[in-house]
């Protein structure tokens, strides 16, 4: 097993855990704690899937071919292509099923326990499920090729402002839930959060009608 996608798997248990503290109002920070960790092993399974020392350091050349212009090094790309598909040819789509699972469980449980409207769960699990299912049939987000997509989706800011909304948005309906936080700024965290991952979820599905 690779060791992006054991960093991946090591997500599940964690995710579970946050689940089951959260229903049963646990110290909030502890949880939010665990939320954090989380997070952070989503971008600990990205670099480790580039700086991985495997076939020639498949990973980093996989990550960084758009970036290479020569000839040469275009020639070295194509050799790894091989290597890569035998080697890490599940550990992208891995990955988003990594993604999908924690952050469904955290919108399932927030909806469960009444703070996330149903109708916003909805929208998340149809976006994720149209957009995921058109993307993976033209690859994953660092092939995109359209100027639209790159930007508002494969672009590495807008992978890390979804991931800081994320964070803050689940780790303040923590509070809210256990703590009685206002749920008024809830709400505008979940309404930003949706918008923006609607936003970029139609980003996916103009590059894959492109």
């Amino acid at each position: 097993m690779r060791g992006a996608d054991a960093v991946t798997l090591s997500r599940l248990p964690i995710i579970v855990a946050i689940v089951y503290l959260i229903l049963l109002k646990f110290n909030p920070i502890v949880t939010i704690l665990l939320i954090v960790i989380v997070t952070l092993l989503d971008a600990v399974d990205g670099m480790v899937a580039v700086w991985s020392i495997s076939k020639g350091k498949i990973g980093f050349v996989e990550y960084t071919k758009a970036a290479l212009g020569n000839v040469k090094m275009k020639l070295l790309v194509k050799r790894y292509k091989q290597g890569i598909s035998k080697v890490a040819r599940h550990g992208p789509r891995m990955d988003i099923a990594g993604d999908r699972i924690v952050e469904y469980l955290l919108w399932i449980v927030f909806a469960y326990t009444g703070i996330v409207p149903l109708f916003v769960l909805l929208i998340i699990v149809v976006r994720h499920s149209f957009a995921d299912a058109m993307m993976g049939a033209r690859g994953t987000s660092s092939k995109m090729k359209t100027r639209l997509a790159s930007k508002l989706y494969g672009s590495n800011a807008s992978r890390f402002a979804v991931n800081v909304l994320k964070l803050v948005t689940f780790s303040y309906l923590v509070l809210v839930y256990v703590s009685d936080y206002s749920i008024i700024v809830g709400y505008a965290l979940i309404a930003l959060l949706a918008a923006f991952i609607v936003v970029r979820g139609a980003a996916e599905i103009y590059e894959s009608a492109k």
